[in-house]
Order: structure tokens, then C-alpha cells, then sequence
């Protein structure tokens, strides 16, 4: 008996033995899995959650798991790498200080095999509700034209998603167009993309740096299952302009964009967070203007080619005359755009700065036009030798795979070539040396195309030869003059320019007004990536009053004012322009020269039709009508953010009319028309 309990008492204790060691085995097991999973925190309560095992990462915001199974890819010397392919990944992280503030760089430093390193980086911020992603390729003699730093699944939003194609430039009257998610549509933006719902929940993401690459952003719900990618990369006929692929970027070291991605509550909150990123990101290259906010005249609204030294003489004797007040620090800009040619005589610019001279003795501030990266005569053949060089124009001609790249009747020149450059020296010099004090320049976009090749042998992209011509053009016009872009990249342009047009041309009509305020309505946050966004020149003509309310108020409420009618001869437009542009309370609007964010959200190509923007104890809430019947609107203040009770006072400012306050505002706007309200609240 004593024989068997001692037996039994061994057995027990051996199994105890093989529980403990099962247990510790266990434990550790877990404490190893455990171990593979990164967290890294951003924001109040942002999680990044990478698995070193798979190679793979999500993220969640608060309780909100908005990206899922994200990975990196890239190709290097012909060959497809992938994060989840590579055998070995470290975690490292350093602290960081930057202009985004302090935080730290988290590093995945990916090995295996012989193919080139991978490392995904993760910079997070704890005063940062999104964070940036990067990824770095090295190796021996590189070369890569796809780098992608984020392919993932994101959660559906619900409740009526809708993403946003955002163009690249503002060419060919292109638009923002919001597309319904729906099963089976894919919509591709360049440099940011956002998807959003009903309730304004959003997911922004997108480049902040743009002197090396062009980045695309896919959002596409593939049989319900919603897919991300951001990549450095695109290239796209109908967007991007390029008719050849991506250029190569070489090197033994290959670096991404930095790429922005965060969820918001609010989708405008997220791109105006991402507008302002890119200002820290890539600080002005150009010097600041601190000067009051531009306003003026461009004579492209109507004049054009018929654009004469007396007809622009008449003009700045309108505005000395009778459009006195209509000033922003105590002047105002009148601008001759493109056939100021007509003014001078071979190398004779004398008439020009006598044109010059006479707006300054009239308190007025000379502006000029040009293009710096075109060739209008390329039809004339490339034997004309270039202006202020021995180069002919066929030495300049930007070379792509079918031969030139010509858009809008121009043909791009390649802006690292010392021909295009010494042709910059010669026309900037001469508009210096009359005295010009503003500066629209166009058709930039001709400098950002894919080539075959540059001059410069260090230059292998497009956005590479972009910065190099922007920065060379940048540098010779030095700090004389305020700096205007027209046609121009969106996003790359906010380094070398003051302030720069939301659309392409725009003139008098509804339809046009429509049209510049579809790009504000998704383009509004650009008022952070420059000191100013412009709504192209103003033009009443012999359009309805109603209309030209509506064209008035749409240059307002983008931040400057720059007119456009023929004020040289007779006609309806200079009455309204004494009425009009002289009102105190419209100049007023511009003192910040910041856009108004749009109310709500627009459909397709279409325009929001309110915008609003606060500007201490007043608030103000722009509203258009762009149909043919008169637009009935209740507008429930506490959409707005307002505090019924918080408002004193409500002023339509146009017509100077008072508000009958109540619980919300009822307004009704007649067919098409705007109207502008002022609402005073209590301190």
C-alpha cells in the first residue's frame, strides 16, 4: 500500500513537472508573438500596428480600425520587392525633432536574400492627429520609377461614401469630381486623395514632398472590399500631362515622398491638415510676402489681343479716378498678361516702363505675364534663335518618347537647359529693369513633364526638372515682385509662388462661376499651401446683376480679387464696378485673404453652394444659386458651428440689407445669384 501512494505521489509529481514546462513553453510562445507586434502611437489616440512576422500593418483611430493589411512594394532595376516578402525585419526607432514638432521615427529595416534593403518608416506626433509613412530602398546602382509606400484595405465609412478625383494641375478646364464608392469604381488622384461619408467621417492621404516624384492616390471599392494605394510614380495623359512613363530615379539610395495618412471626424479638417503639412514640409522657397492681400486688374478678361498702350492707360486712369478706394494697402495691381509685346519695339522696352512709371505716379502697382518654360512659335520651326543666347529653340524642345510634348498650342522647353535658362535671364531682366512690381507666370506645367532626357544629366523626372527651372526662375526675379501662377502643378507649385489661380480661366458668366467655385469646393485648403489663391479675373460685361454678384463673390470668398473688364471704354460693367468694388464691407472680407471652406460637400463636377469662414467675433456665410428658379435654403446655425443666442447682429453685405435673426436663416436666392452674410457675434 505504502508502495502504490508513493508511486502515485511520483506520478503527480511528474505530471505537475509537464504542466509547469507545457506552461512555460506556452508563455513564452505567446511572449514571442507577442513581441512581433509594433505599436507605435500618434496623435491623442492613433495605433500603428505593425506585424514583423507578416510584414504587414493597420491602423485605428480612437475605436476606428481604418486601414487594415497595408504593406509596401516597390521595383528596383526591373525587379518587384514587397515588405511581405522579405525573411528578416527589425524594429529601431530615434527621437526626432522637426518642424512638425517632437516625435519619433520608427524604422522596419527589411533584409533577405540579395535583393536590395527595404526600410518603412513611420514618423508619428503626439500633437499630430495623422502620421507620415515612407519608404527607403538600397542597394547597389539603383533605379525605380514605382515606390509605393502604402497598398492597404481601408474600413468602409458608410452612410453614402464618396471619393474625390483631385487633378494635378488646373490645365484644360479640368474639374474635382466627386464619385459615389459604389461596387466597382475606382477613382485615381494625383498627390492626395480622400474618401469621406455623409456624416463628413474621412480618410485623407497623400504626398507632402514634390521635388523628386509625381504620387498617385487609388481609392477603389473592388467588389466591396475597399483598397488604398499611394504611390511615387504616376504618370497619366489625361491628368499628369505625360505621354511617356514615370522617370527613372537612381541612386544607391531611393527615397519616397513622405506620405500623410489620417483619419478625421471631419474631411475638410483632414485636408486643410493636409495643406498645412505641405507648407512645413516644403517651406517657401520663394521670399514671404507680407504685404496686404493683391488685388487689381489683369487684362486677359476681356482685352486680350487687343490689349493697347492707350487702352491700358485708360485703365489705370478708371481705377486712379474712380475706383479709389478700391485699394489693399493703399494700392492695387494693374496687370498687362499676355500681348504685352504690342508695347515695345524689337529690343526697345522703353514704352513698357513708361507704362510702368505711370501706374506708380498714380499710386498703382505695374504687373506683367509670361511663360517661361513655352515655345508659342514652335510652328515656325526651331531655327529662331533664342532671346539673350546663341541656342536656336530646337536646342530647348523638351524631348518625350513621341517626339515633343505640346500642350494649349505650346511646346515645352526643357527648363534645365542653359538656353531656357539664359532666355529667363533676358525677359526677367528687362521687366525688372522697368520697374514691374507683380509677375503672372503660366503654363508651368510644361516644365513638370516626363522626358526622354534632360540637359541636366542629374535631372531624371519631371518634378526634378520642375524644381530646378522653378528655382532658377525663382531666383532671378530675387524680391521685387509678387508672384502670381496661373496654369500650374496644384500642390508642387506652393514652394515658388505668392499666390496662384484655383482653376483655369474663368470670365462673367453663372456657368463660370460654377465652374472656379467646383475647384473651390475641393481645392479650398490650397489657401495653406500658398499665401494666396486667386478665383481668376473678375468680368461683369453685360451679364445680369445677379451674375455679377455671383462672379464677384466667388473671387472673394478664394481669398484676393483681381477684375477684368474693358475699363477703357463706355459700358454697364464701370458703374457697377464704382458700387461694387468700392464697398467697404466686400474689401473688408479680403483683409485675411483666406478662402472659405465649403458647408457641404458637392456632387460630381458640380459646386458647394455656401462657404463660410470666421474671422474673430464675425462670420460669414457666402451663398450661390447657379440654377435657372430661385433657390429656397434654411440654414440651421448650429450646422454651422453658431450659437444662436452668440449672435447679435446679421448683415447681407452685398446689398447692405439687415437680417431678421430667429433660430436659423431663411434665405431665399433668386436664380442665379449669391449672396454674402455677415454675422456679429458676442465677444
Amino acid at each position: 500500500m505504502y508502495k502504490l501512494i508513493s508511486l502515485f505521489m511520483l506520478l503527480c509529481c511528474l505530471l505537475c513537472l509537464g504542466l509547469t514546462s507545457y506552461s512555460k513553453a506556452v508563455s513564452s510562445e505567446s511572449a514571442r508573438a507577442q513581441s512581433n507586434i509594433i505599436q507605435m502611437r500618434y496623435g491623442k489616440t492613433g495605433i500603428i500596428k505593425y506585424n514583423l512576422s507578416k510584414g504587414i500593418y493597420s491602423v485605428t483611430y480612437g475605436v476606428n480600425a481604418f486601414i487594415n493589411n497595408a504593406y509596401a512594394q516597390a521595383t528596383a532595376n526591373g525587379d518587384s520587392l514587397s515588405s511581405v516578402n522579405y525573411k528578416t525585419r527589425k524594429y529601431s526607432s530615434v527621437s526626432l525633432h522637426d518642424s512638425f514638432g517632437n516625435g519619433t521615427k520608427h524604422i522596419i529595416t527589411l533584409t533577405g536574400g540579395s535583393v536590395p534593403s527595404m526600410q518603412q518608416i513611420f514618423y508619428t506626433y503626439p500633437n499630430r492627429n495623422y502620421f507620415f509613412t515612407q519608404l527607403v530602398v538600397s542597394g547597389k546602382a539603383l533605379a525605380s520609377n514605382y515606390m509605393a509606400p502604402l497598398i492597404a484595405e481601408f474600413a468602409s465609412l458608410g452612410n453614402t461614401e464618396r471619393s474625390v478625383f483631385i487633378p494635378f494641375d488646373n490645365d484644360t478646364f479640368i474639374s474635382y469630381d466627386a464619385k459615389d464608392l459604389t461596387s466597382g469604381v475606382t477613382n485615381t488622384s494625383a498627390e492626395v486623395g480622400v474618401v469621406y461619408n455623409a456624416s463628413r467621417t474621412g480618410i485623407v492621404s497623400g504626398s507632402v514632398e514634390h521635388t523628386v516624384w509625381k504620387t498617385g492616390v487609388s481609392i477603389a471599392n473592388l467588389q466591396n472590399v475597399h483598397q488604398l494605394k499611394v504611390w511615387a510614380g504616376y504618370a497619366s495623359k489625361e491628368v499628369t500631362r505625360d505621354t511617356v512613363a514615370h522617370g527613372m530615379v537612381k541612386g544607391a539610395v531611393l527615397r519616397s515622398p513622405k506620405i500623410m495618412v489620417g483619419y478625421f471626424v471631419d474631411w475638410r479638417t483632414g485636408l486643410e491638415a493636409y495643406g498645412r503639412s505641405n507648407r512645413i514640409a516644403e517651406p517657401p522657397f520663394v521670399f514671404n510676402w507680407t504685404k496686404a492681400t493683391p488685388i487689381g486688374w489683369n487684362s486677359w478678361g476681356v482685352l486680350q489681343d487687343k490689349l493697347t498702350y492707350d487702352k491700358a492707360i485708360k485703365v489705370a486712369d478708371f481705377f486712379a479716378d474712380s475706383l479709389k478706394t478700391f485699394r489693399s494697402g493703399n494700392t492695387a495691381y494693374i496687370d498687362l498678361d499676355a500681348y504685352w509685346d504690342f508695347f515695345k519695339k524689337g529690343e526697345d522696352y522703353s514704352k513698357l516702363k513708361e507704362f510702368a512709371d505711370y501706374c506708380k505716379a498714380k499710386g498703382l502697382e505695374p504687373g506683367a505675364y509670361w511663360a517661361p518654360f513655352t515655345d508659342w512659335g514652335h510652328k515656325q520651326g526651331g531655327s529662331r534663335k533664342v532671346e539673350g543666347s546663341d541656342y536656336t529653340y530646337a536646342d530647348l524642345w523638351t524631348k518625350t518618347g513621341r517626339g515633343y510634348h505640346d500642350i494649349d498650342g505650346a511646346r515645352a522647353l526643357d527648363s534645365t537647359h542653359p538656353g531656357t535658362q539664359r532666355r529667363i535671364d533676358y525677359f526677367i531682366d528687362h521687366l525688372k529693369a522697368c520697374g514691374f512690381k507683380m509677375i503672372k507666370i503660366d503654363f508651368l506645367g510644361h516644365a513638370a513633364i516626363e522626358a526622354a532626357s534632360f540637359y541636366d544629366p542629374t535631372v531624371t523626372t519631371g518634378m526634378q526638372a520642375y524644381s530646378k527651372g522653378m528655382e532658377y526662375l525663382v531666383n532671378r526675379l530675387g524680391n521685387q515682385m509678387l508672384i502670381y501662377a496661373a496654369i500650374s502643378p496644384s500642390v508642387a507649385t506652393g514652394r515658388y509662388v505668392h499666390s496662384r489661380r484655383v482653376a483655369c480661366d474663368a470670365f462673367k458668366t453663372i456657368e463660370h462661376t460654377k465652374y472656379t467655385l467646383n475647384s473651390l469646393s475641393y481645392g479650398w485648403w490650397q489657401t495653406y499651401v500658398y499665401n494666396y489663391i486667386d478665383a481668376d479675373h473678375v468680368v461683369f460685361g453685360n451679364e445680369p446683376i445677379g451674375a455679377n454678384r455671383a462672379r464677384l463673390l466667388s473671387a472673394l470668398i478664394t481669398g484676393t480679387f483681381i477684375t477684368g473688364d474693358d475699363f477703357s471704354s463706355k459700358g454697364i460693367w464701370k458703374s457697377r464696378a464704382k458700387e461694387f468694388y468700392q464697398n467697404p464691407g466686400l474689401l473688408r472680407v479680403l483683409t485675411s485673404g483666406k478662402a472659405f471652406q465649403p458647408v457641404d460637400a458637392a456632387v460630381g463636377t458640380g459646386a458647394s453652394s455656401a462657404f463660410w469662414r470666421r474671422d474673430g467675433n464675425e462670420f460669414y456665410l457666402a451663398v450661390f444659386n447657379y440654377g435657372k428658379e430661385a433657390q429656397q435654403m434654411a440654414i440651421d446655425f448650429k450646422d454651422l458651428g453658431l450659437n444662436a443666442t452668440k449672435i447679435k447682429a446679421c448683415t447681407e453685405v452685398i446689398q447692405g440689407k439687415k437680417v431678421a435673426l430667429s433660430n436659423q436663416l431663411n434665405i431665399n436666392t433668386p436664380a442665379a445669384d449669391a449672396a454674402l452674410y455677415r454675422f456679429t457675434l458676442a465677444q
